[in-house]
C-alpha cells in the first residue's frame, strides 16, 4: 500500500501553482456585482464557502448532541416528577383517612380515662401503647405528606427549567441548521453561474494545489523528521484498526452533513461511529474531539488516529498510514482516501492513547476507486429534517 498511495501523491507535484496560464480570468461577478474574476479568486471564495459550512454543520452537531442529552434530561425528570406526584396523592389518601377517622371517634372518652378507671390498668396501658403507635402513623404520614409535597414542587420547577432549555436548543439547532442552508445554497449560487469549463477548471486547479500542499507537507518533515516521504506507518491499536476497517467500508458513501451514517456521513460522523464501532465513545463533532481527546505528534502518527484541521478545529478525519487520510470531505463528495495535506493540518488525537500497538499489523484492503474522486465535491447535499 504504501508505494501506491505515495506515488499517487506525487503525481500532481509538478504542476506548480495554483494558478497557471492555462486559467484563464472568468467574467463571473465578484462580491461587489462587477468586475472579471480569476479562478484563483473563485476557488478562495468557494473552499471559504465550504470552510464556513462545515463550522456551521460542527456547531450544528453540537447542539443536536445537547439536545439529546437534554431531551433526555426531561424524560428522567418527568419520570421522577410522576413518581412523586403518585407518592402524594398516596399520602394525601392516608392522612384523609386519618382525618375521618378522628372525626368519627372526636366523642369516645380520653384515653387517660380509660386509663383511670380501667379494672385492668394493665390492658389500658397495651390500648396506650397502641394509640400512641397510631398518633406516631398519622405524624408520619403527614410528614410524608409535606415532604412529598415539596419534592414535587421542587422536580416541577427542575423539569420546567429543563424544558425551557430544551426548547432553547431546539430554537439554537433550528438557526444552526438555516445557517448551513444558506451557506450552501450561496454555494450552488455561485457553481450554477459557471460553465461546465470553469467548473472542470476550478476542480484541477484545486487538485494541484492539494498536490502542492501534500508535498511541502511532506518535505517539511512533519510527519517524520526526513524530507520527503511519510514515516514508516506504525501498527495501531486493536481498536484502532478496527476503527479504521469501519471507516474503510464506508468508502464510496456519500457526504450528507448532519449525518452519521449508516447511508451518509459528515467528517465527524464518520469518525465518531468508526470508533465507536470500535468499541470506544467519542465526541460527535471535530471541535470537542480536538478538545477532548489526547494529542498526539505528528511523527508519532498510527493508523486510526484523528487527523483535525484549520484553526477552529471544523474538519476531521482518519489517518490510513503513509500520510493519506480517510474523510467524508465535504457536501457533493464521498468517502474516500486522500492526501493528509487536503486541507490545513491543525493536529491529531488519539482515542485510546495507552492501548498498545497490535502485532501483526495488515494494512486493510482498499476497494477499487478509494482514491478517486474529487476531495472537493462540487455540489450541496440536503439538509436533514429536525
Amino acid at each position: 500500500m504504501s508505494g501506491r498511495l505515495l506515488r499517487w501523491v506525487g503525481t500532481g507535484a509538478a504542476v506548480g501553482a495554483l494558478l497557471t496560464p492555462a486559467y484563464p480570468a472568468y467574467a463571473v461577478p465578484g462580491p461587489d456585482g462587477a468586475g472579471e474574476r480569476s479562478v484563483s479568486d473563485l476557488l478562495t471564495d468557494l473552499q471559504e464557502l465550504y470552510r464556513k459550512a462545515e463550522e456551521s454543520t460542527e456547531t450544528y452537531n453540537a447542539t443536536a448532541e445537547k439536545l439529546k442529552e437534554q431531551r433526555a434530561e426531561v424524560k428522567r425528570l418527568n419520570g421522577h416528577l410522576t413518581r412523586a406526584r403518585t407518592s402524594v396523592r398516596e399520602s394525601r389518601g392516608a392522612a384523609g383517612r386519618f382525618a375521618r377517622q378522628q372525626y368519627q371517634g372526636r366523642t369516645n372518652i380520653s384515653p387517660y380515662v380509660h386509663l383511670l378507671l380501667a379494672r385492668n390498668p394493665q390492658q389500658a396501658l397495651d390500648q396506650g401503647h397502641v394509640i400512641g403507635r397510631a398518633s406516631a402513623e398519622r405524624a408520619a404520614t403527614v410528614g410524608r405528606l409535606v415532604g412529598g409535597e415539596k419534592k414535587a414542587s421542587d422536580l416541577a420547577s427542575e423539569a420546567e427549567k429543563a424544558l425551557e432549555t430544551q426548547l432553547a436548543l431546539a430554537a439554537r439547532q433550528k438557526e444552526a441548521r438555516d445557517t448551513v442552508k444558506g451557506q450552501l445554497k450561496e454555494v450552488e449560487e455561485l457553481l450554477a453561474s459557471l460553465s461546465a469549463e470553469q467548473l472542470e477548471d476550478l476542480a484541477r486547479a484545486e487538485q494541484e494545489g492539494m498536490a502542492e500542499s501534500q508535498q511541502k507537507f511532506l518535505k517539511s518533515g512533519s510527519l517524520s523528521g526526513s524530507q520527503g516521504s511519510a514515516a514508516p506507518t506504525r501498527p495501531p491499536s486493536r481498536r484502532g484498526d478496527k476503527a479504521l476497517s469501519y471507516a474503510v467500508r464506508q468508502i464510496g458513501k456519500p457526504y450528507k452533513w448532519g449525518a452519521e451514517g449508516p447511508k451518509a456521513f459528515d467528517c465527524s460522523g464518520l469518525t465518531s461511529q468508526a470508533w465507536a464501532k470500535a468499541g470506544k465513545e467519542i465526541p460527535r463533532t471535530s471541535q470537542e474531539q480536538w478538545a477532548q481527546l489526547r494529542r498526539v505528534s505528528l511523527r508519532k502518527l498510527r493508523p486510526g488516529d484523528l487527523i483535525v484541521y484549520f484553526p477552529k478545529a471544523t474538519h476531521v478525519a482518519l489517518y490510513l498510514g503513509d500520510g493519506m487520510v480517510i474523510q467524508a470531505p465535504r457536501p457533493g463528495a464521498k468517502v474516500k482516501v486522500s492526501p493528509i495535506a487536503a486541507n490545513p493540518v491543525r493536529g491529531a488525537v488519539r482515542p485510546d492513547p495507552s492501548a498498545k500497538p497490535m502485532k501483526g499489523y495488515e494494512p486493510p484492503k482498499l476497494p477499487r476507486g478509494a482514491l478517486n474522486g474529487g476531495d472537493t465535491g462540487y455540489g450541496a447535499a440536503g439538509a436533514p429534517r429536525g
